[in-house]
């Protein structure tokens, strides 16, 4: 499988949005650098991605789902 880079995720939707990391900084009461830490993250707490859900009104949880894989039988 391969990793998701959700900060980068988080940054081209932005980006798509035509929104500045100021107004994400804003948003999320934090300051601009926070925000370009962000985009450099791997992984993420999932309060903060839900507050980032909301402000950017886009679902990035569906990034993990389809990700999920229950085919595999579980190690007993």
């Amino acid at each position: 499988m391969n990793q998701i880079f959700i900060g980068k995720s988080i940054e081209y939707e932005l980006r798509n949005q035509e929104r500045s990391v100021v107004w994400l900084a804003r948003k999320l009461n934090c300051n601009r650098t926070n925000i370009y830490k962000i985009f450099n993250r791997s992984t993420i707490d999932t309060e903060l991605l839900l507050r980032i859900s909301n402000v950017l009104q886009r679902n990035f949880f569906e990034e993990y789902i389809n990700r999920l894989d229950f085919t595999k039988e579980a190690d007993a």
